[in-house]
């Protein structure tokens, strides 16, 4: 289940992404268009707490390097990390209904995920949908 709103707001909102998103399609064409460095730092400071690096976890989504050249915006590719974040969460507080239950789960070791931290999966699509799966599952009360 894809927010774009939710998403968007995470990533910063129409002040930081300048535009509003009310869609998938809008969504779509502000990661193609580039993210603003802005919106990794918001992503990784609501992700970020106990148990997880805010330096750690910004440069697994953009190396250190790669981002000390980055002025303004992120490109397409890093956009879409940030976005997987920031999906990832919006899906977590929906599913828990509390920002800090998700925040729980998501820098927790989960069995399900073969004892990793849904962060430390969503540098990848694959590892993105290994944790969506999982939060669908709870949700519905599936077996996991």
């Amino acid at each position: 289940m894809i927010n774009p709103p939710q998403i968007a707001q995470i990533l910063g909102g129409t002040r930081t992404l300048k535009r509003s998103v009310s869609s998938i399609e809008d969504l779509r064409e502000v990661v193609e268009a580039g993210l603003p460095v802005a919106s990794l730092r918001r992503v990784v400071r609501r992700v970020a707490g106990v148990g997880v690096d805010e330096s750690e976890l910004t440069h697994r989504l953009v190396p250190r390097t790669t981002l000390q050249r980055r002025k303004g915006k992120l490109s397409p590719r890093e956009s879409e990390h940030v976005e997987r974040l920031a999906r990832m969460t919006a899906l977590a507080e929906h599913v828990w209904e509390d920002a800090d239950l998700a925040h729980e789960f998501l820098t927790s070791p989960q069995p399900q995920l073969g004892g990793r931290r849904p962060v430390d999966l969503a540098s990848s699509d694959l590892g993105t949908r290994q944790v969506e799966t999982l939060l669908m599952k709870l949700e519905y009360a599936l077996p996991v």
